[in-house]
């Protein structure tokens, strides 16, 4: 006899600003359970997963939990405050019974120490904090919305890995397709206010899903010939010597309710980059690069030729360098040793992924115009901007929207919109897939296949980079780069392994073993740092402040260099803005490398 669920949900509805956003949607969590929640960006994924973690209230519905079933969620923007750590916030979420070391093991599986100060985590670092509380007391269900956010590619596999073995029962919202299949063993849909579930994992579902649009397109056609012969006994077959068909004429208006009430699948977004001229042959070309920041090095003796027409993706844990390559080889930054080589007629666009170029103040249409009328240029040719959001699924009203209002999806698609309309034959993407969609990760990837020029490509999605990479460039560690033909999947079989974690400050690599395997921490820790100067107490203190007024000119920069007609208008200040930016970002390296290291010095000293 199978076992009662754990946690159900019952015609449950939710309506936001008049408009229905769940209208009936049901979920059932079985002990063992494993299930993927998909939908398009917008559908209400994670208002229901709020809603079965017992945070948000339906307007209809029921919910039912067995008693003395615990769950955990993970939250998109963890409270933080009142803890003075990130291993207190960890253990916070720990109960009288569980297991205190599984904190700290979680922490720093995910790169993270256990020290850091949760006031000035970053987003990243935000992420994996909260998503350690939640994998720490083992429950019995766990609600993971997007959790390999913001994850290098070892601490994704890691992940997997960890949730593979646990006992929890999932539910897991994600964009990232290798993940989905391989823990899915269910898949429930939620697609216009409706949930829809097949016993089948990830792998199953868009076949499915494809099958159910064409049989609903099919049962749509029936209803409009049905309601257009109805029409027509209405016109011609009732006469003055006949009595009306009073049924059949309520019939009939019951059929065109239910043409009017129908809501169709959410359009797809129509993406095509706009190509500039063609470029040289060669594209970029390092000879016997080198580049270090302090004791780190970055690039080692790097030879590296990219043609026109190839398809680069660069792959490495946080911290390898990734952006510094990509600088080095377009121009951007300067290498300490070696020679790099830019081809000819390149116009390179880049997408900042980061989205630190998006002014949170300005509206959508105001990104896209630079604030000058209401058209947006094309590839050179002026359309009107409400017809070029249409492209990429905003709605007019929301023309006038302030970018601080979107969500991560929606700035993603705001800032796709903003790159593909500059005419480019060099495209630098850094983690383009970010809060995308299924559906829109698929036509990102289909233009990014039509695309005739060369891409540049950062990503952690080991299934984007299979579809899209002609050619891997893996960080090796110690600033050794190697390439691999193919995508992940190819280069996984060429070199044997995948990426493993950066080394961390003791110069070991992360460890995957149990927390009972692992040496107590405190034989690892360093005593023998001396102590902090007062000039070195200033700095630590100043030094945050310079990183962030740096990163803020860097971003507006960027910004200056995104023109793609700049260089025609107005060399001198392209050549000047260029300097100014290569000059920023080592600046931005060497500062952020010393935070670091007065912060290990900081922590030695207070152990």
């Amino acid at each position: 006899m199978a076992a009662p669920p754990l946690l159900t949900l019952q015609d449950v509805a939710l309506t936001f600003g008049g408009t229905p956003l769940i209208e009936r949607a049901e979920l059932t969590i079985a002990p063992g359970e494993r299930a993927c929640l998909v939908g398009r960006n917008g559908s209400g994924k994670s208002t229901l997963m709020r809603i079965a973690a017992g945070l948000a209230e339906p307007d209809r519905g029921e919910r039912f939990l067995q008693p003395g079933t615990t769950v955990r969620y993970l939250a998109q923007e963890p409270d933080f405050s009142g803890f003075t750590s990130t291993l207190d916030f960890v253990q916070a979420g720990l109960a009288p019974g569980d297991d205190a070391h599984r904190a700290r093991y979680l922490l720093e599986s995910l790169g993270l120490t256990g020290d850091e100060d949760p006031s000035r985590l970053s987003g990243g670092e935000a992420r994996r904090t909260a998503l350690a509380q939640a994998l720490a007391p083992e429950p019995d269900i766990l609600l993971l919305d997007e959790p390999t956010n913001h994850l290098d590619l070892p601490a994704i596999e890691w992940l997997e890995t960890e949730l593979k073995r646990t006992r929890s029962a999932l539910i897991l919202i994600s964009h990232d397709r290798r993940f989905l299949t391989a823990l899915s063993r269910a898949t429930i849909w939620l697609d216009r206010g409706v949930t829809r579930r097949i016993e089948q994992g990830f792998g199953s579902f868009e076949a499915w899903r494809d099958a159910f649009f064409e049989e609903e397109e099919r049962d749509k056609h029936k209803l409009d010939r049905k309601i257009a012969a109805e029409e027509d006994w209405l016109r011609y077959g009732v006469t003055a010597r006949r009595k009306r068909n009073v049924r059949r004429l309520s019939d009939l208006h019951d059929l065109r309710k239910q043409s009017r009430d129908h809501r169709r699948p959410v359009g797809q977004a129509v993406m095509t980059a706009t190509e500039g001229e063609a470029s040289g042959t060669l594209i970029a070309e390092a000879r016997r690069v080198s580049k270090a920041y302090g004791d780190r090095t970055i690039v080692d003796d790097l030879s590296l030729r990219v043609a026109r027409g190839d398809r680069l993706g660069i792959v490495g844990p946080n911290g390898a360098g990734k952006t510094t390559l990509i600088n080095l080889l377009t121009g951007a930054l300067a290498p300490d040793s070696g020679e790099i080589r830019l081809g000819t007629g390149l116009n390179m666009v880049h997408l900042d992924q980061r989205r630190a170029s998006l002014d949170p103040n300005a509206t959508v249409a105001e990104v896209l115009t630079g604030g000058r009328g209401d058209s947006v240029s094309v590839g050179g040719r002026s359309r009107h901007v409400i017809g070029y959001l249409k492209d990429f699924l905003f709605a007019p009203e929301q023309a006038r929207t302030p970018v601080s209002v979107l969500s991560g999806g929606e700035r993603n698609r705001l800032l796709i919109a903003r790159t593909l309309a500059q005419a480019s034959n060099l495209l630098v993407l850094d983690e383009p897939t970010n809060d995308l969609d299924l559906e829109t990760l698929d036509l990102l990837q289909e233009m990014l296949g039509d695309y005739a020029g060369t891409l540049i490509l950062v990503s952690h999605d080991r299934d984007f980079l299979d579809r899209v990479a002609g050619s891997v460039l893996v960080s090796e560690g110690e600033g050794c780069w190697v390439e691999y033909a193919g995508g992940y999947t190819d280069m996984l079989a060429q070199r044997g392994r995948g990426v493993e974690a950066r080394e961390t400050k003791d110069g070991k690599a992360r460890e995957r073993a149990e927390p009972r395997e692992r040496a107590p921490r405190a034989e690892a820790k360093d005593t023998t740092k001396t102590k902090l100067g007062f000039k070195e107490q200033h700095e630590l203190k100043t030094l945050p402040g310079r990183i962030a007024e740096l990163e803020s000119g860097i971003a507006k920069l960027r910004d200056v260099l995104s023109d793609s007609g700049l260089y025609g208008r107005d060399p001198e200040r392209f050549k000047k803005a260029t300097a100014l930016l290569g000059a920023a970002e080592t600046e931005l390296a060497t500062a952020e490398e010393r935070w670091l290291t007065l912060e290990m010095l900081r922590e030695a000293q207070g152990a």
